[in-house]
């Protein structure tokens, strides 16, 4: 028989990994300033800008290969975490969705023609960022595919619904975006959801918490749909049977037939109901009761939206050294607990990182990203790297060494002419940048810091005998996500704001 994972279980997922936040040092990262030289080069295409072909593999080579060739990287924090869901929006005269809890094969949602209730329409976002959801949308078994069109915004935002409208339309509030996080987090394709429903002491995520807890409120069930009105039947009232309790409605009928179900009382506590009809004496009517997710509508609205998505934001600008603004890259990702350089099994927790080497050198010499660094130490021993950075104020290079240096592009690692081990720079011999020979600054000792003039410039990073070491393990962390793309060049008067959405 065959099985599956259920959208319970992704929406678990993705709940976990933000709450994974706190306990983990995640960061958002920039890599590979130089994905289409040299050519060839391990990892990268002379085409790379331009082919729809240029996915990342995921397997452990390359892994290794995204974490040699990062550049730096940003920690996420809670704040820049949200979850999302897909953006419906609000439009004039347009139909939508109801919500019911028995979308399959065999219930088909009305106007998006799908067959889960997560895939259809049946929320939406107004243009003042308020969120509702679809309690009544026109339909029922007399008309269960010519869906009414919205005709009026919904602005209400009552804990209870209002009434249905003369459109047929009823909408249940649940939240508002806040301008700051509309900011940060906007996207045409995906809309955020608030964090921490459960446990907020916000006073509006309170409010509408609360409201939608049927244990308090005795307010669960707020539809009763007529799937067929039936013969024979009375204005009455008539309780919820099922599981739950407390739920009550009043019928109106026309010439016997049911032609109106209002729910008086919601009840509590029902995964199942229907409507105790026995004590009439009409025939045929089917009466079926929208169980709501968990307690209440807004009572958890990770269910109630399905929220399987979470959308990660970082910013990278200028504010500090560790960010080089003459920089490309072509990659973005995100890597869970980096080690520190220089301590073993002990995770990077700083707010930034470099993820380069750095050298000082005393030289003024044109350099670009991309260039091949060498050194000849003697004895056969010849240091190579690839330019990620070069400021000119300070006269620091930035530089990483990856296996395209060892190897070249033999992904089968068949044997080349080029094979050779990757050694480390060192302070005692010249380097060779493009051809141009450059000294080691080595007054740079013991230091993070460098004066120019009157001005004292914080490197990020300690220098010693002008060298330094990345502030991360580049062997350590977990690659979570990757992301190749045509090759960006970074300017001091531009930032970067990284969006990534991650699907569980």
């Amino acid at each position: 028989m065959a099985a599956f994972v259920t959208d319970q279980f992704r929406i678990l997922n993705a709940n976990s990994f933000v709450e994974s936040i706190n306990d983990n040092s995640y960061y958002a990262f920039l890599g590979l300033s130089n994905p289409t030289t040299p050519n060839p080069g391990f990892g990268r295409t002379s085409d790379w800008n331009t082919s729809i072909n240029n996915n990342p593999i995921d397997n452990f080579q390359y892994l290794s290969h995204y974490r040699d060739t990062s550049l730096f990287g940003k920690k996420i924090t809670s704040e820049n975490v949200r979850r999302v869901v897909k953006r419906v929006d609000w439009i004039s005269n347009t139909s939508y969705d109801m919500y019911r809890h028995d979308y399959s094969e065999y219930t088909e949602a009305p106007s998006s023609k799908v067959f889960n209730l997560y895939n259809s329409n049946y929320y939406v976002i107004t243009d003042e960022f308020k969120v509702y959801i679809c309690l009544e949308n026109g339909t029922s078994g007399k008309n269960p595919t010519n869906v009414p069109r919205s005709l009026f915004k919904p602005v209400d935002t009552s804990i209870e619904p209002p009434t249905v409208g003369s459109d047929g339309y009823r909408w249940k509030y649940l939240f508002t975006i806040s301008p700051s996080d509309i900011i940060k987090f906007d996207s045409t394709e995906y809309f955020i959801v608030p964090n921490n429903w459960e446990n907020s002491l916000n006073n509006e995520i309170v409010r509408i918490r609360d409201g939608g807890n049927s244990d308090i409120q005795n307010n669960q069930i707020k539809k009763v749909y007529i799937e067929s009105g039936g013969s024979g039947y009375v204005d009455t009232t008539a309780s919820i049977l099922g599981d739950g309790s407390g739920g009550e409605v009043s019928i109106t009928t026309t010439n016997g037939e049911i032609t109106s179900v209002v729910v008086t009382s919601g009840g509590k506590g029902y995964t199942y109901g229907i409507v105790n009809l026995n004590s009439s004496s009409g025939t045929g009517a089917k009466l079926i009761p929208i169980i709501p997710p968990s307690k209440g509508h807004g009572y958890d609205i990770y269910k109630e939206l399905g929220t399987d998505k979470v959308l990660i934001y970082a910013r990278f600008d200028d504010s500090t050294k560790d960010f080089p603004t003459d920089t490309k890259f072509s990659q973005v990702g995100i890597i869970k607990n980096p080690e520190t350089f220089s301590g073993v099994g002990i995770t990077f927790t700083g707010g930034n990182f470099s993820s380069l080497y750095s050298i000082g050198i005393t030289t003024s010499i044109s350099i670009n990203v991309g260039d091949k660094i060498t050194q000849n130490q003697g004895n056969g021993l010849i240091a190579e790297g690839y330019v990620a950075s070069f400021d000119t104020e300070t006269k620091i290079l930035k530089y990483y060494q990856d296996r395209s240096l060892s190897f070249g592009n033999n992904v089968d690692q068949s044997q080349t002419s080029i094979a050779k081990n990757i050694v480390p720079f060192n302070s005692s011999s010249q380097i060779s940048i493009d051809g141009n020979s450059a000294t080691v600054d080595t007054t740079l000792n013991n230091t993070s810091t460098i004066n120019l003039g009157n001005k004292l410039i914080n490197l990020g990073v300690e220098f010693t005998n002008g060298l330094a070491n990345p502030e991360i393990n580049k062997k350590t962390g977990d690659i979570i996500y990757i992301d190749n793309r045509p090759e960006v060049q970074r300017d001091s008067r531009q930032k970067e704001d990284v969006k990534i959405i991650l699907e569980f």
